[in-house]
């Protein structure tokens, strides 16, 4: 079992930066893509990003395509999502979410954890 924790999220105006982290438990992270996702109120589930377990391979949604970086430090089981130029648009509640394969998907069905997520405000 893998438990995911997302940190970092806040209020920011636009045009600011935030870091999210996500810290996975469990021996199995080292081989394990994980994704980043989001949800607006009223919307559904949206794909963010993505890395490959060792970080060689990424993919981006249009919309945060150099703006959002996502990388990871397997020796602290984390990923991180550093998000700049923010706009309001990009308001929403962030997952974490892992699968147990190396490649990366940009389906949230073929994730197998989530953490509980962390708010992120960009206000205008």
């Amino acid at each position: 079992q893998v438990q995911l924790v997302e940190s970092g999220g806040g209020l920011v105006q636009a045009g600011g930066s935030l870091r999210l982290s996500c810290t996975a438990s469990g021996r199995t992270f080292s081989s394990s893509a994980m994704g980043w996702f989001r949800q607006a109120p009223g919307k559904e589930r949206e794909f963010v990003t993505a890395i490959s377990w060792n970080g060689g391979y990424t993919k981006y949604a249009d919309s945060v395509k150099g703006r959002f970086t996502i990388s990871r430090d397997n020796a602290k089981n984390t990923v991180y999502l550093q998000m700049n130029s923010l706009k309001p648009e990009d308001t929403a509640l962030y997952y974490c979410a892992a699968r147990r394969t190396i490649f990366v998907s940009e389906k949230d069905w073929d994730y197998n954890y989530w953490g509980q997520g962390t708010q992120v405000t960009v206000s205008s």
